[in-house]
């Protein structure tokens, strides 16, 4: 994936401003494809001169106004094209599993701690993409849409748990070795 498309997806679900934009990654998309709101604008700028993305037109004066972008036939072209796209799957490049190799190399030390604490985190996330659920979803899903936006967080749904599980057997494995 990558911050073109997401901010092209985010768009055409919702014409949006930068600060917006960058609020909405923060809530929702940045769960599982952060940016920094530095590069949404940055991004912004570059889909509106690739003629991806436009500013809405506006009856209001301009000035001290936010921007307000939409998508072009263009960007959603390219958002479709995109979707299309065959694509391997990428390796996750979380630290922590090689940290924990490393420590078969030199030694578990203190690292039992940082396992039950990135596992009370994900815990923590977990109950957070269930609540989601709960909260967006009481009686399933409404339209297209939503049954697609509910895979996702059911994806982060099951990833977390994922981690919970792994993280629960490697800190009883450390500690029986203690």
């Amino acid at each position: 994936m990558s911050l073109p498309h997401a901010i092209l997806t985010a768009l055409l679900e919702k014409p949006s401003s930068g600060l917006e934009l960058a609020r909405r990654f923060d809530r929702s998309i940045g769960y599982f494809w952060s940016a920094s709101h530095q590069q949404i604008y940055r991004e912004l700028g570059k889909l509106e001169r690739d003629g991806l993305i436009r500013e809405r037109p506006t009856d209001a004066p301009t000035r001290g106004q936010r921007k307000e972008y939409e998508v072009l036939p263009a960007g959603r072209e390219e958002l479709e094209r995109w979707v299309d796209t065959r694509e391997d799957p990428k390796v996750a490049r979380d630290p922590l599993p090689l940290r924990l190799r490393a420590a078969g190399v030199v030694g578990v030390r203190g690292l039992v701690p940082e396992l039950r604490r990135h596992r009370d985190l994900h815990l923590l996330r977990l109950e957070e993409y269930r609540g989601f659920e709960r909260r967006d979803y009481p009686d399933g899903p409404r339209s297209e849409q939503e049954r697609v936006q509910r895979l996702v967080l059911l994806g982060g749904i099951d990833m977390e748990a994922g981690w919970v599980s792994w993280l629960s057997r490697a800190i009883e494995e450390l500690e029986k070795a203690d």
